[in-house]
């Protein structure tokens, strides 16, 4: 079956461009061309994990070009818009320090710089917490610890001062916010406000758990503490994440491993085993093992989960193409004029069902990657 993954994925490269992925559903059902975007960053992280994973040049080519068809020798980022003040389109922006260590080329560290700018103009809360996007005011998701932290820490690291304490505050205020004291969750969404149509008004949270926006978290967590140095708040870090992995793993579903749409209320009707949320805990677990982050059974658990995706949800088409199902295609918390988004349960399980969609390819990839340094 690995070999078949192998395959899966590099068909998806031979399918794509940088006008056109194969992977970026939205952008296939919208009928408009790609953009600078997280769901494509996502999977350049994850090819470029595969390059150096498989020592296979072809995947590491395929996303240099790729980048290339948007950063200019000048630093711009082609459709890249610093106005709209939305972390996502930061996330991509990781990928260039990958590319700027391998290839030295000063115009990855340039555009490094154009996000980091962007960055430091970025709308706060009253508590320093950035903004999730600027039609998103005072609120705090936790996708945007994923999409905006790694790559601040990452700029520390390479150009930086070393100066990790605002990424610190930023996930503790998320700790001390969005955790659920009972199961140990957290909540999709926190407004400082409390003046969001979805949020409590007393404190601010949004109404249920949404799995892959835990999984965001994981991941974020997992990829700090490698990159965050162990005398710069790494300790604080590994004790966030360690806690979560715990509390996750309570709610995994005993016959698959894997993890539902909305996580605490198993089997309930409309509620689904959901691949990208699962895939994104499994690759935290055995990420964190590997690095020292986590007990050595986490390891294993991260495998199981890895091992009921592979069972449950990748299937082979009348053509004998591989396909990765059972992936939410896209979830949010409003805005003010789109209240079906309200963070209920209901909402949860209206979203679509996809297959094939990198956020839940590129976290199978990425744990896929783990599984192979598991391996040896």
């Amino acid at each position: 079956m690995y070999e078949a993954i192998d395959r899966y994925v590099f068909s998806l490269i031979e399918r794509s461009s940088p006008e056109r992925t194969a992977w970026n559903i939205e952008k296939v059902r919208q009928g408009v061309p790609t953009n600078w975007n997280y769901i494509d960053g996502c999977m350049i992280s994850a090819l470029l994990a595969m390059a150096d994973i498989l020592g296979d040049e072809r995947y590491f080519d395929f996303s240099r070009r790729f980048i290339d068809a948007f950063v200019g020798e000048d630093g711009t980022v082609r459709t890249f818009n610093p106005s709209k003040h939305t972390l996502d389109d930061i996330n991509e922006g990781r990928v260039l320090f990958a590319l700027y260590d391998r290839t030295g080329d000063g115009k990855y560290r340039r555009a490094a710089g154009t996000l980091k700018r962007a960055l430091d103009d970025q709308p706060r809360t009253f508590e320093g917490s950035f903004w999730h996007k600027q039609i998103y005011p005072n609120q705090v998701w936790l996708d945007g610890i994923y999409m905006a932290m790694p790559f601040l820490a990452l700029y520390e690291g390479h150009f930086g001062s070393g100066d990790y304490s605002d990424i610190l505050r930023q996930v503790e205020t998320v700790r001390d916010r969005m955790r659920d004291g009972a199961t140990g969750l957290y909540y999709h969404g926190y407004d400082a406000s409390r003046s969001a149509f979805w949020a409590d008004p007393v404190t601010g949270l949004s109404r249920s758990f949404w799995l892959r926006s835990i999984g965001w978290f994981a991941v974020a967590l997992a990829d700090l503490i490698e990159f965050v140095p162990a005398d710069a708040g790494r300790e604080t870090l590994t004790a966030i994440f360690a806690d979560l992995m715990d509390s996750a793993w309570r709610f995994h579903d005993p016959d698959t491993a894997m993890y539902w749409q909305v996580p605490d209320r198993p089997g309930e009707a409309g509620n689904y085993l959901e691949s990208s949320g699962s895939a994104m805990l499994a690759y935290a677990m055995l990420k964190g093992a590997r690095l020292g982050a986590l007990d050595a059974v986490f390891a294993e658990r991260g495998q199981q989960t890895f091992d009921g995706i592979v069972r449950h949800q990748l299937t082979f088409d009348d053509d004998g193409e591989l396909n990765l199902g059972g992936i939410c295609l896209v979830a949010g918390l409003g805005p003010e004029d789109n209240r079906r988004r309200d963070g209920t349960y209901e909402y949860y399980i209206s979203e679509p069902v996809v297959k094939n969609d990198a956020k839940g390819v590129a976290p199978f990839v990425l744990c896929y990657t783990e599984v192979k340094r598991r391996q040896g």
